[in-house]
């Protein structure tokens, strides 16, 4: 018969006593109330620079779009960026889509959909998916990958396939993919919803 070994100096009952390994969650499964909190920020943050993005872009707020500019002012959100599209293999086509209406609407549907849904913590998994797709669309727009544009002059690429493109579709899957919204956010309400209980995806 063996007697139980009883604590020892340095064991989770000693205060002070424990070690990293002791308090790591184990295999990366579990999120601390720290890193909740720190990726509901990143969270708002990155809703808010889409949002940001279509507000600007309608009213001409005076940064990146100037007031006689604005959507509502008879502006075109997509022909300023697409008609300067003077790299890769899709440039003809990006440049043929400039000023089309129906871009215009897919667009700022997408930024201010994807605006809202990541600052409220809701309908992550689909925003990750519309965001990666309008953001693949952007760096082909841009294509890093070519040092020189059609007219022969340096295309200024910083990295040649990671840009801020890629990272902003990056953070909306990561966001997606540990609830982000849970925390500071509406996620736990919108995944009781029954459409949503009922449709996964939607989460």
């Amino acid at each position: 018969m063996s007697i139980k070994e009883g604590p020892r100096i340095g064991d989770a009952g000693q205060l002070g006593a424990r070690t990293a390994s002791d308090t790591a969650p184990q295999h990366g499964a579990v999120m601390t109330t720290t890193a909740g909190k720190l990726i509901a920020v990143l969270r708002i943050a990155t809703g808010l620079v889409f949002l940001w993005a279509f507000l600007d872009k309608t009213f001409g707020w005076g940064y990146a779009t100037a007031s006689e500019a604005a959507w509502i002012n008879g502006g075109s959100p997509t022909e300023g960026f697409l008609s300067r599209v003077e790299v890769g293999p899709f440039a003809e086509t990006l440049r043929s889509w400039a000023g089309a209406g129906w871009a215009d609407w897919l667009f700022m549907l997408g930024l201010l959909g994807i605006g809202i849904a990541v600052t409220l913590g809701v309908g992550l998994r689909l925003s990750a998916v519309a965001g990666t797709a309008m953001m693949l669309l952007m760096w082909a727009a841009e294509w890093p990958l070519d040092r020189f544009t059609e007219a022969g002059e340096p295309s200024m690429s910083t990295n040649p396939i990671l840009d801020y493109h890629i990272l902003y579709a990056l953070v909306l899957i990561v966001l997606a993919a540990v609830y982000a919204g849970n925390t500071w956010g509406f996620g736990r309400q919108w995944a009781h919803l029954p459409m949503v209980n009922q449709n996964r995806w939607l989460l």
